[in-house]
């Protein structure tokens, strides 16, 4: 088990699941198995960083005094676990090997910067999870959450797609579960695509894999942090589509991708052309963030998608 040492101690869920393992653990043993039944302490996070800036407390100090309150609550209840291999993630013992493991990555090529839409708490100061995001306010505390482009570590684990697609065909998974896995791996074939914005120099790059369909695009969908959008807008629309891209910011990931929601996109006559080979298209702002796509572009057919939007219909 692997719980986060809170200063409340043990609550009434800890029990309930250690309970399942432990009866699990001590009947396998007794079936004639080495079992290995540890016992950790994910004990780095946000709440702990936060206690320290509010109280002014050393985190170090607090950390192994909630350490030996949860491990003497545990104890009290019999649980049978290896106490000989205890790990606890703010020992140097154990984060030198993640340190080590990070090194790694980074000189084979499998780790990098780049810049990527975060959910950042200006008020916690750091970026939090999309769990952690519930109507644009941050789980702990209830601050306002704004999506904005951050530069991250990280890992290239499309470079282990072919790998992680087939091996899925290996596992004694549901097979609901596996196309899941398939999905979120998002393998796709296609072409990158390029459209000039007429009258600027400024050019953007749309992922297709049917680029013998894009005679028939009628516009293209931005996620509001693209600083493309910012670049091209019409100073007569500045301030509303500024409004717009703000509102935008405070979604978390989670509910920009939720299908079952009504989405929404701004087109106050951004009526910048398009050029594809002389193919002029419109192209619409709108609040829909793709996370296999990052801030790419998608050149869209319409009318394609449920989406709440002012885009004109006659265009020449």
């Amino acid at each position: 088990m692997f719980p986060y040492p809170s200063g409340q101690g043990l609550h009434v869920g800890h029990p309930e699941g250690y309970t399942a393992t432990d009866i699990l653990a001590r009947m396998k043993r007794s079936q004639g198995y080495d079992v290995l039944h540890p016992m950790g302490w994910d004990a780095f996070g946000l709440p702990a960083e936060q206690y320290a800036l509010d109280t002014g407390n050393d985190p170090a100090e607090f950390t192994q005094k909630n350490i030996e309150i949860f491990r003497r609550q545990i104890n009290s209840l019999g649980f049978s676990y290896d106490w000989s291999r205890e790990i606890n993630t703010t020992d140097p013992e154990y984060y030198k090997w993640t340190q080590w493991i990070f090194t790694k990555l980074y000189e084979k090529g499998l780790a990098y910067e780049a810049e990527v839409p975060v959910n950042w708490v200006p008020e916690l100061g750091t970026v939090i999870a999309n769990e952690e995001v519930i109507d644009g306010k941050s789980e702990r505390g209830g601050y306002d959450v704004v999506r904005k482009p951050m530069r991250q570590w990280m890992l290239k684990i499309t470079e282990y797609a072919d790998r992680l697609l087939d091996d899925l065909e290996e596992l004694d998974w549901p097979e609901s579960i596996k196309e899941m896995q398939r999905n979120w791996i998002g393998r796709s074939t296609g072409a990158d695509v390029q459209f000039k914005v007429k009258g600027t120099d400024k050019t953007f790059t749309v992922f297709t894999t049917r680029p013998d369909t894009l005679f028939g695009a009628t516009y293209a969908v931005f996620a509001p942090e693209l600083e493309l959008v910012q670049e091209i807008t019409p100073s007569d629309y500045k301030e509303v589509v500024d409004q717009y891209v703000a509102e935008a910011e405070k979604k978390s990931e989670l509910s920009r991708t939720d299908l079952a929601k009504e989405k929404q996109a701004y087109s106050p006559v951004l009526m910048l052309l398009i050029q594809l080979m002389e193919r002029k298209s419109l192209y619409g702002l709108q609040i829909m963030y793709y996370p296999l796509m990052g801030l790419e572009p998608l050149c869209l057919y319409q009318p394609t998608m449920n989406v709440t939007m002012n885009l004109p219909r006659n265009f020449s």
